[in-house]
């Protein structure tokens, strides 16, 4: 008679575990989820040249946004940045691999105000590739939205962070194409 009634506190036990964990998993359901964003565009110049400009991390002089660009490493792995973009927001950045000869340069961003760019965890590669005497330029950036939590406001929105990050990557494309060109 013992052993039943141990038998039963037991399923008891685990139903009520099992129960538990039904009812509490919408809590841990949603958040936010990892947006991508992938800009290109061919450019009328040697891979070389396009490389020449966007391999060296210490000058992103070359996007209408920023005003400036300082740091610190050169070109390779662990170099560090600063850039005050023309509105008066800070970025702070890390090269995290740097492939000179495939022309590929990958970046994080370390620390930014979401208000800046409404971001969180957010890291980038910006590559070269020679096709028939031209370039094709592509940006790729992974990232998550700038409020963290369910239920974000509109401006940290998966959709602001998405759109933040295509409308610099675009302009800063479309100055780098008439740089390289000579326009």
């Amino acid at each position: 008679m013992s052993f039943v009634i141990a038998r039963r506190a037991v399923v008891v036990a685990a139903l009520s575990l099992v129960s538990a964990a039904v009812v509490s998993a919408p809590a841990f359901a949603h958040g936010p989820s990892r947006q991508k964003v992938v800009e290109k565009i061919e450019i009328d110049a040697p891979a070389d040249k396009v490389w020449g400009i966007v391999g060296n991390f210490q000058d992103l002089n070359w996007h209408p946004s920023v005003a400036s660009t300082e740091g610190t490493g050169g070109s390779d792995v662990g170099a560090k940045r600063k850039i005050t973009l023309k509105n008066g927001g800070v970025i702070e950045e890390s090269a995290t691999k740097v492939d000179a000869a495939g022309k590929s340069l990958s970046y994080k961003i370390d620390n930014v105000d979401v208000k800046v760019v409404p971001v969180n965890n957010y890291s980038s590669t910006i590559s070269v590739k020679e096709e028939g005497g031209k370039s094709v330029v592509e940006w790729k950036g992974a990232f998550y939205r700038g409020f963290m939590n369910n239920d974000p406001p509109p401006e940290l929105s998966d959709e602001a962070a998405v759109k933040a990050v295509s409308d610099f990557y675009k302009t800063g494309l479309a100055a780098l194409k008439a740089k390289a060109e000579g326009k």
